[in-house]
């Protein structure tokens, strides 16, 4: 009798959590146009060379390559373009990222104004406990420049 059960080495992240979020001079459909494109995040992270793309819609595969070598391969794991929302799972990298979690969302705040909000949770690949301060600063740092390009692509 065999002894294997199903396992998964994908886990929800416990690590740190971290919110970037910014109000934006445009509707919430516009803004949504490019934070909810999981194909298109190399227009506003300029650290990104291009974005190979498997797949459509939820379950589907996103290999992100950036300039520098590294690669970050995710799963779009949820999507709503009502809700103007959806959550991914990074399922390889080489970014020195064990575990990361991952939602978008976009909500109207008033005629031609919304906000585009990127929360992340994830685990530093090494260093435990004591490298995540470090580790939470990188992860703030990143997503913060990410969502000022956005602002900046319509202003």
């Amino acid at each position: 009798m065999s002894k294997l059960q199903p396992d998964t080495l994908i886990k929800n992240p416990h690590g740190c959590h971290v919110v970037s979020s910014v109000e934006i001079p445009a509707d919430a459909a516009q803004v949504w146009a490019v934070v909810g494109n999981f194909a298109g995040f190399d227009r506003f992270i300029p650290a990104l060379s291009h974005i190979e793309m498997t797949g459509e819609g939820v379950s589907s595969l996103r290999k992100k390559h950036f300039k520098d070598g590294n690669i970050v391969v995710e799963q779009l794991n949820s999507r709503d373009d009502q809700a103007l929302n959806m959550t991914w799972t990074t399922i390889y990298n080489t970014l020195g990222v064990a575990n990361l979690w991952a939602a978008m969302q976009v909500e109207s705040l008033a005629e031609g104004e919304s906000r585009a909000t990127w929360t992340i949770i994830a685990e530093p690949a090494s260093g435990g406990e004591e490298a995540l301060p470090g580790f939470k600063d990188f992860v703030q740092g990143f997503a913060d420049e990410a969502m000022g390009n956005v602002l900046k692509l319509f202003v």
